[in-house]
């Protein structure tokens, strides 16, 4: 009963989060601003991280999860990166 519950509510969180994916796209390639495109995609991929968290639940497979947390620290490395790219101009070691 709550196994069947959990899976159409993980059912209706995947299309939510394709709609949210979609909308982000539309923001990275019609951003107005480079912020704008950089936070578009810096929501992308933390809700991507979030998605394959919720993928590897739904498909009982622990593997995603990880590689969802490896994206996660990645994306926190490419937040840094472009503040100090946008703070300084340049970019560092």
């Amino acid at each position: 009963m709550i196994y069947d519950f959990v899976m159409s509510l993980l059912g209706v969180l995947l299309i939510l989060y394709v709609i949210s994916f979609t909308l982000y796209l539309v923001r990275v390639f019609k951003g107005p601003t480079i912020p704008d495109r950089v936070l578009a995609i810096d929501s992308l991929g933390y809700d991507l991280a979030a998605f394959m968290v919720i993928l590897s639940v739904y498909l009982r497979s622990p593997l995603i999860a990880v590689c969802a947390l490896s994206l996660s620290l990645w994306i926190f490395v490419l937040d840094i990166y472009v503040a100090k790219y946008l703070e300084a101009r340049e970019m560092g070691d």
